[in-house]
């Protein structure tokens, strides 16, 4: 682990030690995505596909560290991405208060990373469905560096 200038835990250079597998996946695993595009900044809160939606919101990292994501996250759902940290967040409570508003949503996942920055998003979505007036689920999932599933 090698810490940086700035400090935050979630830049932290580190090595995820993995043992060597010789299982190799039987066929190939098909995408659950079910629309385009994904990141928040570009979905309109208009769109078809929301309507009585299970609306994921991903943090960027995300699928790429939890294997199972497409099967374990975004089969049965709508998915948006963001990252907390590097996009500019100032419009995702509002486009997320209007995706909740202008649809029947079912309910709201938001898998983060553990590292502290991807709490925002966790923050961001709880203020939309809060500023919605609805009482929509919400599930929180985090997912550790390593790729397991935390909560």
């Amino acid at each position: 682990m090698s810490n940086l200038a700035c400090g935050c835990p979630g830049a932290m250079v580190r090595t995820i030690e993995k043992k060597e597998t010789t299982s190799v996946p039987v066929g190939r695993i098909a995408s659950e995505l079910r629309q385009w595009p994904t990141q928040l900044h570009l979905v309109p809160p208009h769109a078809p596909w929301l309507q009585g939606a299970d609306l994921l919101i991903a943090a960027d990292c995300a699928p790429f560290a939890y294997a199972e994501y497409h099967r374990d996250f975004i089969q049965g759902r709508v998915l948006v991405n963001a990252c907390p940290k590097l996009d500019d967040t100032a419009p995702y409570v509002e486009r997320l208060t209007q995706i909740l508003q202008q649809n029947e949503i079912k309910s709201v996942t938001v898998t983060i990373m553990e590292v502290p920055c991807c709490r925002g998003l966790a923050l961001l979505a709880k203020e939309a469905v809060a500023a919605s007036g609805k009482d929509v689920p919400l599930e929180i999932a985090v997912i550790g560096i390593d790729g397991t599933r935390r909560s």
